[in-house]
């Protein structure tokens, strides 16, 4: 699945369209300068896909169509990988708040929310 990449939205660290990790944790990368990256690990979007650790995530999108115009989509994918690998018995509505700092002003966020869940049942075993 092609992905636009983190990008700019609203420069105020409130969108969630640059979510990215550095070391481990997800943050906002337009309240990030490049220095304080210095000596960092960094993974983007671009990273873990090409890794395959989004793969059952990337294929949950699609499947619930919890993508439409797709420019939430990375950040909402690394929002989500985050919550899986720190939360695998999150529920639907901790799915929600976790995924909250994330706008879409596409989806209602219902697909979305089921392809996570969807995800975490997967990882667990299918035990809901």
């Amino acid at each position: 699945m092609g992905l636009t990449g983190s990008h700019v939205g609203c420069e105020h660290g409130v969108c969630g369209a640059c979510t990215l990790r550095v070391d481990g944790k997800i943050v906002r990368g337009c309240l990030m300068l490049a220095v304080q990256a210095n000596g960092r690990k960094v993974d983007t979007i671009e990273g873990l896909s090409d890794s395959g650790e989004l793969a059952d995530l990337q294929r949950a999108f699609h499947e619930h169509n919890a993508l439409q115009c797709g420019f939430c989509t990375p950040g909402m994918l690394m929002a989500a990988q985050d919550l899986v690998a720190s939360r695998p018995q999150a529920t639907r509505d901790e799915i929600r708040d976790h995924l909250s700092g994330n706008y879409c002003r596409c989806t209602g966020y219902h697909a979305i929310v089921d392809a996570v869940e969807e995800v975490l049942i997967s990882r667990r075993g299918g035990k809901k």
